[in-house]
């Protein structure tokens, strides 16, 4: 995957301030939401172009590029499925210079009837991600003349499974619980780090997927809310915090969630990562329009003309913008979708003679999760646990197909 420093940092900047204003258990992509805002940019014009270019990031004009050049980086990830539609109606003539910034096959057409077009939106919305949202955030109406629309489905395996097991937290808002827990253990103890950030400490665990796509799981102190963690985990990504590796911990409480101690064994045995945390799954809706500073929508949804001169001659506002998103984690692997659309209009007591070093994680409370793509650092989905599944002993818990 090849994508410019400075469209990864504007990606995860959007993510960073979308997380900040995160309340409770949710799940978001800013990758799905930034390219249709770029290509918005690229054809605004007046205060909607400024609102959109602060939002995104990036200049308007370099904007339709970095997003072509993103949406190409996203197809060569293996595990993610992306992709761009547009639909309008047979009378909105579109710029050709806009409409050639898209990908070819990604025009299609708004018939006018409601329930028809409807179906086909939400046909297309559970085929490119392989049905784990089956239709489409907005609704076309009488009115619309044109939905924007990104997708993307992501699945990871582990490349070290989790045991899976139960976790009953003895405090904290998950106190007494019974949760489907994972356990597994590992020599590899740099996979923690606590990063020392301006709102206090944060644990941060990587779990590895076969895919280049990881898993960076999240713990804060107590003090700290979902959007300072989830911040704190971006800042993690671009290099800002200080981060000491588990290697480097001290005895004792070390971090969030996380001890170091020095345990007996039969035999010498080199240290080693325990890592305690509960199987998840996440969904969420989000209307980006009950945040329009947030994604330079606040102009852009005002039913006046003059806002998107470069995309069509026909006066447009962004009458709906909304996504879809889930994400599950469990003993094999991670999955995560997200539909984007903005409409127009896991015996005895043998003598003990060697000491053996081990750095012990629990995730017994609300934390966040970013899944990242390991090369570029850019994180594809973010989320904040609130519910984690409960313990069932008649079934097969965080199985992944």
């Amino acid at each position: 995957m090849r994508v410019a420093h400075a469209t990864v940092q504007a990606v995860n900047g959007l993510t960073a301030r979308w997380a900040a204003a995160a309340d409770g258990g949710t799940v978001f992509s800013a990758v799905g939401v930034w390219p249709l805002l770029a290509l918005l940019a690229d054809g605004a014009a007046g205060t909607a172009r400024s609102e959109l270019e602060e939002a995104v990031g990036v200049p308007a004009g370099r904007a339709a590029p970095a997003a072509r050049e993103l949406l190409t980086g996203l197809g060569s990830v293996r595990g993610l499925e992306s992709a761009l539609g547009l639909w309008t109606r047979r009378t909105l003539e579109l710029r050709e210079r806009w409409e050639a910034g898209l990908p070819a096959d990604a025009h299609g057409v708004l018939t006018g009837d409601v329930q028809a077009d409807g179906a086909a939106l939400d046909a297309w919305a559970a085929k490119r991600t392989g049905g784990l949202i089956e239709r489409m955030p907005v609704r076309a109406t009488r009115d619309t003349e044109m939905v924007l629309a990104s997708a993307l489905a992501l699945r990871t395996r582990w490349l070290k499974p989790f045991e899976e097991s139960w976790l009953i937290p003895e405090t904290g808002p998950w106190e007494g619980r019974d949760l489907a827990g994972l356990w597994r253990h590992s020599a590899l103890l740099d996979r923690i780090g606590v990063a020392d950030t301006p709102h206090g400490h944060v644990t941060e665990l990587k779990v590895l997927g076969d895919t280049a796509v990881d898993v960076h799981l999240l713990l804060g102190e107590e003090t700290m809310t979902p959007g300072q963690v989830l911040g704190a985990g971006i800042g993690v990504l671009a290099r800002r915090h200080p981060v000491t590796p588990g290697s480097h911990l001290p005895y004792g409480e070390a971090g969030p969630g996380v001890e170091v101690v020095r345990e007996p064994t039969m035999r010498p045995e080199p240290p080693v990562l325990e890592v305690r945390l509960p199987a998840y799954a996440v969904t969420s809706e989000h209307d980006l329009l009950e945040r329009p500073e947030l994604f330079g929508l606040a102009t852009a949804r005002l039913p006046v003309p003059g806002h998107f001169p470069g995309v069509s001659s026909h006066p447009l506002c962004v009458e709906s913008a909304r996504q879809s998103a889930l994400a599950r984690f469990g003993a094999l692997g991670f999955e995560a979708a997200a539909v984007t659309a903005m409409g127009a209009a896991g015996v005895g007591m043998p003598e003990l003679r060697w000491l053996r070093t081990t750095v012990r994680a629990v995730f017994d409370r609300p934390f966040g999760f970013l899944a990242v793509h390991r090369h570029t650092r850019l994180a594809l989905a973010a989320g904040w646990v609130t519910d984690p599944e409960p313990f069932r002993e008649d079934e097969v818990i965080g199985s992944y197909d």
